[in-house]
């Protein structure tokens, strides 16, 4: 086995726009372990959720999804990671990317700028949460879990 992996198959969503009862699955820390089965719906922890939230869920337009993805790409040159795939969706982002640093940082950057570039756009409020707490990181290995990873980013 290598001593750092291909990439990483980074995955993190938009501030309330991916609840614990949406149909496609959802993870929490007790449920984040590859092979694991999802957290299972709970109206009543699904309702506390909403409770709780400062903000309308945030669903990206198209230009703010260009600017995600131009500010990733941009932050992937600086840091001289390879980016193999990156898809902004509205409500979540994929993102295969290579490098020398550990994923959390990676993960700590792309949400930082992004934000700071969203806000110098004028595309959202000074004070609005852009992101949930925190991401999926997957590590590839092997060239066909690489390959599988970049192509499931592209086509989500």
């Amino acid at each position: 086995m290598n001593e750092a992996p291909l990439a990483y198959f980074i995955t993190f969503t938009c501030y309330g726009a991916w609840l614990h009862d949406d149909t496609r699955g959802s993870v929490d820390r007790s449920h984040n372990q590859f092979g694991m089965p999802f957290v299972e719906t709970d109206a009543i922890r699904v309702q506390a959720m909403r409770d709780k939230m400062k903000y309308p869920p945030l669903f990206f337009s198209e230009k703010q999804r260009a600017i995600v993805s131009a500010t990733i790409a941009a932050v992937c040159a600086f840091r001289h990671w390879t980016i193999y795939e990156c898809n902004v969706g509205t409500n979540h982002l994929h993102v295969v990317v290579g490098g020398n640093a550990e994923p959390d940082k990676m993960i700590r950057d792309f949400k930082e700028y992004a934000t700071r570039r969203l806000r110098e756009a004028k595309e959202l409020d000074p004070d609005r949460y852009v992101w949930t707490e925190g991401a999926s990181t997957r590590y590839r290995w092997a060239e066909e879990s690489f390959n599988a990873a970049i192509e499931y980013g592209r086509n989500q």
